[in-house]
């Protein structure tokens, strides 16, 4: 394993392992190679990078994909790095409405039903995780 990929492995472990190994499993199907170079690059690269801290650049990350307004399920998946790396529901809701200002009304509204999803998607992964007593 060289070291873009071990680190893109450790910095995709503090922000949302569970979506990319989803990602890493489709993408199997397809084009294996994708997955690894994504994360090289992207996370290996980028976002183990020292300058900014991993929820900072899921702030910068969120407000991205909203105002794109067409990468919804890599903006579920951030929204669940963003509540991994310390961000509030409060917080990335802001996010999404200050998008709204730059990207327009429906970018913050798709984004917002992004949101939704993805809180659920991160409450269920919660329960499932949790060691039953």
């Amino acid at each position: 394993m060289d070291d873009r990929y071990k680190r893109a492995l450790e910095t995709v472990a503090k922000i949302n392992e569970a979506g990319s190994d989803r990602i890493a499993e489709a993408m199997g199907e397809i084009a294996p190679d994708f997955h690894r170079l994504i994360m090289s690059f992207a996370y290996g690269d980028i976002n183990s990078r020292p300058q900014l801290d991993l929820k900072s650049r899921e702030i910068a990350t969120i407000a991205a994909l909203t105002a794109m307004g067409n990468a919804r399920p890599q903006l579920e998946a951030h929204i669940i790095g963003g509540l991994n790396t310390g961000l509030t529901r409060e917080e990335i809701v802001e996010i999404i409405m200050q998008m709204a200002v730059y990207a327009g009304v429906p970018a913050a509204l798709n984004g917002l039903m992004a949101a939704r999803k993805a809180f659920q998607v991160h409450d269920d992964e919660k329960k499932t995780s949790q060691p039953r007593g």
